[in-house]
């Protein structure tokens, strides 16, 4: 393992490795000294505490939707506000605004994709997780690249267009090189046209290589940021380095992925403070580059076979988790925000409507799951539905369901894609590009009455259409495909 960083050169601002009381009232679990720098202090949550909500307060909450409206970024001071709401009535006024956000800024368009799992071997023992080395019970399999092929091939006839590729941390079963071929041989051989992976952190010089097989974005979650709870939930193996899975971004970004996602286990500790911690990290990226990340993921701790993080005292509700997607949306109005199967199908439904701008669907979370159910997953699902059906759930809300992955290949990344999601321009290619991608799949997956809703959205949007819609759609529909702006 290398040198963790963070303790020399530019700072990772590490004051909100835990809440300010717990940090100074403890000599526990501290970078050693000398290592805090101008740090991050935003924890203030008390402010609205043991009080009735004055009139000023609700100004000042009106205030700060109204900046999110205007497409700035929250400050930290803000997002402690929202955090600290109770009245039901102003979360209503919340939630209003989040969906306007996410509407100005995308459009109507949900994303959809898949994961595959590539393997559950794993060297860590998260004991939170399905794959954690203390799993006796768990069935092992890290898929060949042959079997890997076969699941992306399947996943492409479905109609999915980009895949997540998902691996435990074991570096001899799923390094680098093994990453490398699996996207060599599935861009080459499958009509997948996107691929983004969700790996163990690596190396600057292991990230360029990751970058230069084609992927487009690297995802990892720092799970909490609260020091204390993040060594007692990751006690052995190479993920128990704090710092080195927090400097992952710095080293992704450095090595050339404009384009990364972010997140934490929702239900490890107190959600309102590690929200807050990931915000303040995000905003520290784009101090520093520019841009921050690309997604913000909304994972909730769910069941996962042989787990040991049973009963714990930080559950998030559905009406949290609600919450935490619209503060997600408001604080950074330009990012995807990104919600997985391990949710239930109506919560997913609301959140489709509430923020959310990305969604997988038909998932599996178990290495050969899509070809033969799998095995040990990572965690229990929530939301069973094919990506049929997801895609007629979204379309029956007034939504555009999309499979594009236009932005990824045309340079729409980084602080470009920043800037146009903050112009609210990006939402003018998100709805040709839901279009083109849509047609694409009445032709070749879509079956019943998903395909006759679908059939009859698309001659809406023909009759609606200034720049050559129905002359693109007869070329789809005469065989040509990848047709993007």
């Amino acid at each position: 393992m290398p040198e963790s960083p963070g303790y020399s050169g530019d700072p990772l601002n590490l004051n909100w490795l835990m809440p300010a009381e717990e940090r100074i009232n403890s000599t526990l679990y501290r970078i050693p000294a000398g290592s805090y720098h101008k740090g991050i202090r935003f924890f203030i949550w008390r402010k609205m505490d043991q009080k009735e909500l004055t009139k000023s307060d609700a100004l000042y909450i009106r205030d700060i939707l109204a900046k999110s409206l205007d497409m700035q970024s929250l400050n930290l001071t803000e997002v402690s506000a929202l955090l600290e709401v109770s009245d039901r009535y102003l979360w209503s006024e919340i939630f209003d605004a989040a969906r306007s956000v996410k509407e100005k800024v995308y459009g109507k368009r949900i994303v959809l994709f898949a994961p595959l799992y590539l393997s559950n071997e794993c060297m860590n023992d998260c004991l939170y997780c399905g794959f954690r080395k203390g799993n006796t019970d768990a069935k092992r399999k890290t898929l060949t690249v042959n079997e890997a092929l076969e699941e992306a091939a399947l996943l492409a006839g479905r109609g999915y267009k980009r895949l997540l590729l998902v691996s435990s941390e074991h570096p001899k079963r799923a390094g680098i090189d093994y990453f490398e071929k699996i996207t060599d041989a599935i861009y080459k051989k499958t009509d997948i046209r996107i691929l983004h992976v969700n790996s163990a952190p690596m190396s600057v010089d292991d990230f360029k290589r990751l970058k230069a097989s084609g992927v487009g974005v690297y995802q990892c979650f720092q799970e909490t940021y609260h020091m204390p709870t993040y060594r007692f939930m990751h006690p052995t193996g190479s993920k128990s380095d704090y710092a080195w899975r927090l400097g992952v971004m710095d080293r992704a970004i450095e090595a050339g992925f404009e384009d990364v996602g972010m997140g934490v286990l929702l239900g490890l500790y107190d959600w309102r403070w590690d929200v807050a911690a990931l915000i303040a990290h995000c905003r520290r990226l784009i101090n520093k580059y520019g841009f921050g990340p690309h997604t913000l993921s909304v994972p909730r701790l769910q069941p996962a076979q042989g787990s040991k993080a049973d009963n714990l005292r930080y559950r998030v509700s559905d009406d949290d988790l609600k919450k935490i997607v619209a503060i997600y949306r408001l604080a950074l109005p330009y990012v995807g925000v990104v919600v997985s199967t391990r949710e239930p199908s109506g919560l997913r439904d609301e959140l489709f409507s509430s923020g959310a701008s990305q969604v997988s669907a038909g998932s599996k979370t178990s290495p050969w799951g899509y070809m033969k159910d799998g095995d040990t997953e990572q965690f229990e699902i929530g939301d069973s539905r094919s990506l049929e059906e997801v895609i007629g759930k979204i379309a029956s809300l007034g939504l555009m369901p999309s499979l594009c992955t236009a932005c990824y290949r045309e340079g729409r990344s980084g602080e470009r894609f920043k800037n146009l999601a903050e112009e609210t321009t990006i939402k003018n290619f998100c709805h040709e590009n839901a279009l083109l991608s849509l047609k694409e799949y009445v032709e070749d997956c879509a079956s019943g009455e998903v395909k006759k809703e679908l059939t009859k959205i698309l001659n809406e949007e023909i009759a609606k259409s200034r720049n050559g819609l129905a002359e693109k759609f007869k070329l789809i529909e005469a065989g040509k495909r990848d047709m993007h702006v």
